[in-house]
């Protein structure tokens, strides 16, 4: 797919212009993310602190609908409608469509006790490492680019066989050594990554929800 591909990144650097440095990898991560669920794969997403939060919020956006409907379809449907009893109508007028997605940031009991037998850093690397497969992918999140909890769950995505995208500063860090397709967007503050990794990962996630789910 080439990069022109895709209406939700001339948006994007309509309001971000200084985005348009990182245009190629968006384009490369969303032609990822939509092989990846084509091929019935996973995305996993970590990160740390804030970036953390962003891990949770990419699920947020794949899980349910984003910005389009994403209705069941009719035979599924009609099957909840006699399996569910008297909830099969709610259920299915309201569930959506999702896109399987796991943040590895969000298992709070299994990361305290891989934190307490393991170690403070290992909890989306074991993660990973008992979940992924090949055919999966890895988005991960770091404003510096060397979170070390990141770094050791993409070192583990490399043994599995999971391609990485990372999105990091415009330094990049060791995660522009990691990842297979970086999105070093053009900013150094912490803060500052963080603002811009929302409008990024919200375009990422656009396209891929207009791809599958097609108005």
């Amino acid at each position: 797919m080439k990069k022109t591909s895709f209406p939700e990144l001339v948006d994007l650097l309509a309001c971000y212009p200084a985005l348009a440095v990182c245009e190629e990898a968006m384009a490369s991560a969303i032609a990822l993310l939509i092989s990846t669920y084509e091929h019935d794969g996973t995305v996993f997403t970590c990160g740390n602190g804030g970036s953390a939060a962003d891990a949770d919020h990419i699920v947020g956006e794949l899980l349910k609908g984003f910005v389009r409907r994403r209705p069941l379809p009719m035979a599924e449907r009609a099957a909840l409608s006699s399996v569910a009893g008297v909830d099969g109508d709610y259920l299915a007028s309201r569930l959506q469509c999702g896109l399987r997605a796991m943040s590895l940031m969000s298992q709070q009991g299994l990361s305290s006790a891989v934190a307490n037998d393991l170690g403070g850093d290992l909890g989306p690397a074991q993660q990973l490492y008992g979940m992924g497969r090949q055919g999966d992918m890895l988005i991960a999140l770091s404003t510096s680019g060397n979170a070390r909890n990141v770094a050791l769950a993409c070192r583990v995505a490399k043994l599995k066989g999971i391609p990485v995208v990372g999105m990091t500063g415009m330094m990049g860090g060791q995660l522009a050594e990691l990842a297979d397709i970086c999105i070093k967007v053009p900013e150094r503050e912490t803060y500052r990554v963080q603002e811009l990794h929302l409008p990024v990962y919200h375009a990422l996630c656009r396209a891929v929800e207009a791809f599958f789910f097609p108005e």
